[in-house]
């Protein structure tokens, strides 16, 4: 597969990018709704109420490995969305003819860990700023996309996207698209869990390590025990 013999040259590009400023937690408090906005919680109802978030930031192998290791996330499942076949495999979105991203689907308890967080969580491992291309992973199935499935959802996403134009996060533009969530298909039984499964394989080891272990050292309080 090309993510696996590719990996070094996905290194040399990532590197090439710059480094970003950090999104720190007070910009992403800034941004969440305040608690008088918020739905009440009561004990009997809504203690068992999880809410689902997809995001498409390149390959899915690292976006699962990222959020599986949040707080308050129960599951995450790799999948295609946004394109325009009806149960596409892997081999068909990787020629780019379908239309569809690289995507995870993200189930979490909103008492534990907000959508703005997950936006932030998003934002900080991948680069938002290039098209269609992630490192060495180019086409559109690569591309930086939030598929919301509310209006809550998507103004939260835009208002994110403004902080981090507002802030100079980036020196170059955001060009992550906001759409509204569509047919989300999951991938194939290996594509799941891939890098718990598959650790000693070197896309893992020189990609998406380094950036697991970013992950865990600025994010420890995110981080499930």
């Amino acid at each position: 597969m090309k993510k696996a013999f590719a990996f070094i040259l996905a290194i040399v590009s990532v590197s090439c990018q710059g480094t970003p400023k950090p999104i720190t937690d007070e910009m992403v408090a800034s941004v969440k709704p305040a608690a008088s906005d918020q739905p009440a919680v009561t004990p009997d109802t809504d203690k068992a109420k999880t809410e689902t978030a997809i995001f498409a930031g390149g390959c899915f192998w690292c976006t699962e490995a990222f959020f599986t290791e949040l707080k308050g996330v129960e599951s995450v499942t790799s999948g295609y969305i946004g394109g325009t076949v009806a149960n596409p495999t892997y081999r068909e979105v990787c020629t780019g003819s379908t239309g569809h991203a690289e995507a995870i689907k993200i189930t979490f308890d909103p008492t534990q860990i907000a959508y703005e967080d997950l936006l932030q969580v998003f934002f900080e491992t991948h680069d938002p700023t290039t098209l269609n291309r992630q490192g060495n992973d180019t086409g559109t199935q690569y591309r930086s996309e939030i598929f919301y499935l509310n209006d809550a959802q998507k103004k939260a996403a835009e208002n994110f996207i403004k902080l981090l134009t507002d802030q100079k996060i980036y020196s170059d533009k955001v060009v992550t698209k906001i759409s509204k969530a569509t047919t989300f298909y999951e991938a194939e039984d290996y594509h799941q869990d891939y890098y718990a499964l598959n650790k000693s394989q070197p896309y893992c080891q020189m990609v998406i390590a380094p950036k697991l272990a970013k992950l865990k050292k600025n994010y420890k309080s995110k981080l499930k025990e």
